[in-house]
């Protein structure tokens, strides 16, 4: 019986390097939505199966792609906030951006200077918004990891956030208690991600 280590390693393999005949879907067609569960998370091999973006990547369902590379995958948004309105997915599975190796959000974000040059210039654009909706609360509806590039105008009233008086930090004991209780947890995490490495490392040896 086939172990389900390498059960998962077929399924993101195969997710990865599609058969031939997936690989090519139509070239003007539009994406189709996907429905987030009602927490709000997807486990992985489920995400795999029904997750909108993944069967996109494996051309079983229909987009309108800007650009294609061996880690990721650009795509107008089929519900766009404006025109030019588009979205850098990675082509492995991954959640939340939390849950995304640094490799793939870096490999991501490579390419955003490429797309969104490209999108503001045929849009006639001349800045634009990096969004990512991290959870449910912050208005993650596809748990896919994705970034939004949102080309912007002037007075466009796109984000009414933005209509909304700001109030500078005040430099106080409970600012100062945030910001050392965010340091102390940075600290920990980086300590923890270090011991993980060195027990990887002596598996390996």
């Amino acid at each position: 019986m086939e172990s389900p280590v390498r059960r998962r390693i077929a399924v993101i393999s195969s997710h990865v390097n599609p058969p031939a005949e997936t690989t090519t879907p139509p070239t003007c067609l539009l994406a189709s939505a996907c429905s987030a569960d009602p927490n709000g998370e997807k486990k992985m091999e489920k995400g795999l199966s029904d997750c909108v973006f993944c069967k996109i990547i494996r051309g079983q369902d229909p987009a309108l792609k800007l650009y294609e590379d061996d880690e990721c995958l650009c795509i107008l948004d089929s519900y766009p906030l404006c025109h030019g309105h588009s979205l850098i997915i990675p082509k492995c599975h991954y959640p939340s951006l939390d849950a995304t190796p640094p490799s793939i959000i870096g490999a991501m974000c490579s390419k955003v200077p490429l797309i969104s040059n490209a999108v503001m210039k045929v849009t006639g654009c001349d800045s634009f918004n990096l969004l990512v909706n991290n959870g449910a609360a912050a208005g993650q509806v596809i748990y896919h990891t994705h970034i939004h590039i949102i080309p912007r105008k002037a007075h466009d009233c796109l984000w009414t956030s933005e209509s909304l008086r700001r109030h500078p930090l005040k430099l106080d004991e409970e600012a100062s208690q945030l910001a050392t209780r965010v340091r102390e947890s940075l600290t920990f995490s980086k300590s923890y991600e270090d011991s993980k490495e060195q027990a990887s490392s002596l598996v390996a040896n």
